[in-house]
């Protein structure tokens, strides 16, 4: 007999998944709560040792992101009639019907790729984008890397001779912080993961100093110990006056690392012209207040200068980020608690090493159409459209792999018309974005819940040494990113479409545990290849590599060589929520890797940008009083991301150029109404917040905004488009020695629309 509807019970579960929140650098905790395919809630994961409950607007939202109508779920060709859903053997049928022509008449430097940062978040696209550039096999390799964050990696490289070993403040230990140019309360940390920052710098001024530099008066200002304006783009200046100050009353003293440290004259004799005096007019910031910011520095029982975005992405972005880390070396915090120090990963090994190595290299190839030298393997993001249409022997066919360039790269109208003269456009990304419609095949990933996760990119930049594994929540029968990217890579090789993606992999493997092997200080030198990788086979892709570099990194089982060593097998069952090994540890000098095995303060590249960071200098005390143009972020959003969400959008638009009163009054312009916003590249026409969070002569624009153009099917968006403010950026301005574009400090016509 029939059973009524009303007296069926439901059985299914109540489940709750522990797991890294994957939409920022902060890597909070989650709880998540499920019951079948359905998510019940989200809330910050108090059993996490590093966030403890802590979480920003963005993380409750992976539910509406994974639900998300317009996120694709299978990939799309285009055809002469608009888009068509396809298999993903059709898919890869149609990029090789496409790509075979390129290859064959201009061989494989027309070929390109692109990746954004998402891949960083991304456990699949951090992993396995490598075999798709190796396919590819060309050097136009772009990143959003220099629309961010190279000059810290150039200074970095050139200083201590590791590109990818970036200087962490120690917050938890600081006794006084100076922060130029970042907005953590909004960011939640830059090249920096610590969760809950508020707190963390709240702990700072309550014990000590914390201030702040920065144009605007942002949240993080509000709460610091002092805020300092400083005119867009002179940090460099500013810190340089510092660093003279420095030597002026001598307060220089290094301290244990002395004896590691060279270019010490050098520095002195560089620093010499820009006393606190000479720096105050272009800087906006008095002379006596940056000789008592430098006692205070040296006085300080523990202090770190720390600097991001705004200090960064200006024309002299790696000047200001090589002089942050001198001021931290000439006040003796370098490799100190409390001062800047350098993670080590659970997945590294502390093997005793001396200090030297090969250094860097800037410039090892150059753009065919810009004549950019490459930088860390890339050319700089804002040459991509030249090195599309300028001259023979363009790129032809193009990889943008979890990157929106139309949106996040500079002179973004060029991008856009560069990008529809392409005879292959082949983008990995879940939305029909500004770049998305026009690529020819869209692969789309997995949702963020269906897919597992280890911060491999970001445990780096972790102020603890801290492991976290996150299961995915749930299954899918789709492929994986790493499937998906390992598939595209045999494709581009040229290799049959119905290969087996699984040999990208198993080739992977091999190179991985060979290299292993044969390092004398591992503990598996000298082991079996077979035996190691017979005791992954049970895991999952990207899960054979987080339990390899586990069980070889400094707290690992060793394949057995420590019997009570971490496996992730033991960090899903005993720490779901992520296991803490403790505070930052000394690292130098055995970890520095320059020629000369010291810490470079005078690397050569930066001695030869002397001369034209002087005449700058000296431009600048003749410049007019034309306006000039930064960018802001917000919480509740990252980039271009996350504003196809309602939650996330709702309330008054956030996309409004802010004007100081004072400029506001002499162009006649007023809150709530509309200014037109022109650079020598564009123009867009904004709404107009009248506020005294910027200073005067500065306007501000939030970035990744602007989706009313035809062809972006990001529904909830298009209902407050804003503007693209890198229609402003001039992508002929850029940092000579890192490429990166300049984001801040844009000359700008402001006017009533």
């Amino acid at each position: 007999m029939g059973t009524d509807a009303a007296d069926v019970t439901d059985t299914t579960e109540t489940v709750t998944h522990r797991r890294s929140c994957p939409l920022c650098e902060a890597c909070c905790g989650l709880e998540i709560t499920t019951k079948g395919d359905q998510v019940l809630r989200i809330r910050g994961d108090m059993d996490d040792p590093y966030s403890k409950g802590f979480i920003c607007p963005k993380g409750s939202t992976l539910k509406q992101l994974h639900e998300d109508p317009d996120r694709l779920t299978s990939p799309r060709i285009r055809t002469d009639d608009g888009w068509k859903e396809a298999t993903w053997d059709e898919a890869f049928a149609e990029i090789e019907r496409r790509l075979a022509p390129i290859v064959e008449t201009h061989g494989r430097q027309a070929l390109g790729t692109v990746l954004g940062n998402p891949n960083t978040h991304n456990l699949g696209g951090l992993l396995y984008v490598r075999p798709v550039m190796t396919a590819v096999g060309s050097t136009n390799a772009f990143s959003a890397s220099t629309v961010d964050q190279m000059p810290k990696h150039v200074s970095a490289g050139l200083m201590w001779g590791r590109p990818d070993m970036f200087p962490l403040p120690d917050l938890d230990r600081t006794d006084y912080l100076l922060m130029l140019g970042a907005n953590p309360y909004v960011s939640n940390g830059s090249l920096l993961t610590a969760p809950d920052m508020p707190r963390r710098l709240e702990a700072i001024r309550e014990r000590g100093r914390f201030v702040v530099v920065d144009p605007r008066r942002t949240k993080t200002a509000e709460h610091a110990s002092e805020h300092l304006s400083i005119v867009p783009g002179t940090d460099s200046f500013w810190l340089m006056a510092l660093i003279n100050t420095l030597f002026d009353e001598g307060l220089v003293d290094i301290g244990r690392m002395a004896p590691h440290v060279s270019g010490v004259d050098e520095v002195r004799e560089m620093t010499a012209p820009y006393t606190a005096e000479a720096v105050a007019e272009r800087c906006g910031i008095a002379a006596d207040t940056t000789r008592r910011i430098a006692r205070e520095l040296a006085a300080a029982p523990t202090a770190v200068v720390y600097g991001r975005m705004g200090a960064h992405t200006v024309e002299f972005g790696t000047v200001a980020s090589w002089a942050t880390d001198v001021l931290n070396v000439l006040t003796g915090n370098l490799d100190e608690p409390g001062g800047i120090m350098f993670n080590c990963a659970p997945t590294q090994n502390l093997a005793p090493s001396k200090p030297g190595g090969r250094g860097f290299k800037l410039g090892r190839w150059e753009g065919r159409a810009s004549g950019r030298p490459e930088v860390k393997g890339e050319l700089p993001a804002a040459t991509l459209a030249e090195e599309i249409t300028d001259g023979e022997g363009g790129i032809k066919g193009l990889f943008v792999l979890a990157c929106n360039p139309v949106r996040s790269f500079p002179n973004t109208d060029r991008i856009d018309e560069a990008l529809q003269q392409l005879d292959l456009l082949v983008v990995v990304d879940p939305y029909i974005t500004a770049t998305a419609r026009h690529a020819h095949v869209i692969l789309p990933p997995t949702s963020a819940l269906e897919r597992s996760h280890y911060d491999f990119a970001f445990e780096a930049n972790m102020i603890r040494s801290f492991a976290k594994y996150s299961p995915a929540v749930f299954p899918t029968d789709a492929p994986s990113e790493e499937q998906i990217l390992s598939r595209l890579s045999l494709v581009i090789q040229g290799k049959p479409i119905d290969t087996d993606p699984v040999v990208v992999h198993d080739q992977m493997m091999d190179q991985i545990v060979e290299g292993e092997i044969a390092r004398t200080s591992s503990p598996i030198h000298g082991r079996d290849k077979a035996e190691i990788l017979d005791a992954l086979a049970d895991w999952e892709w990207s899960e054979q590599i987080i339990d390899f570099r586990l069980r070889v990194g400094q707290h690992g089982d060793g394949f057995g060589a420590n019997p009570d060593g971490l496996t992730l097998r033991k960090l899903i069952d005993e720490h779901p929520s992520g296991a803490d090994f403790g505070p930052l540890v000394s690292r130098f000098p055995d970890a520095i890797k320059t020629v000369s095995g010291t810490v470079e303060l005078a690397p050569q590249p930066i001695v030869d940008d002397m001369e034209r960071f002087a005449a700058h200098f000296e431009a600048l005390g003749r410049a007019n009083d034309q306006l000039v143009l930064v960018g802001r972020r917000h919480l509740k959003t990252v980039n271009s991301w996350m504003h196809n969400l309602n939650v996330l959008i709702k309330g008054k638009t956030d996309c409004t150029l802010q004007v100081h009163p004072d400029d506001a009054s002499r162009l006649g312009l007023t809150d709530g109404g509309s200014a037109s916003v022109r650079s020598r590249v564009g123009e867009v026409v904004a709404p107009v917040e009248v506020t005294d969070e910027v200073m005067p002569g500065v306007v501000c624009l939030p970035h990744g905004w602007g989706y009313d153009e035809d062809g972006i099917e990001m529904h909830t968006a298009k209902t407050k488009p804003g503007v693209n403010s890198n229609v402003l950026t001039d992508d002929a301005a850029l940092d000579d020695l890192s490429g990166n574009c300049t984001l801040n400090g844009i000359p700008v016509e402001v006017a009533l629309a």
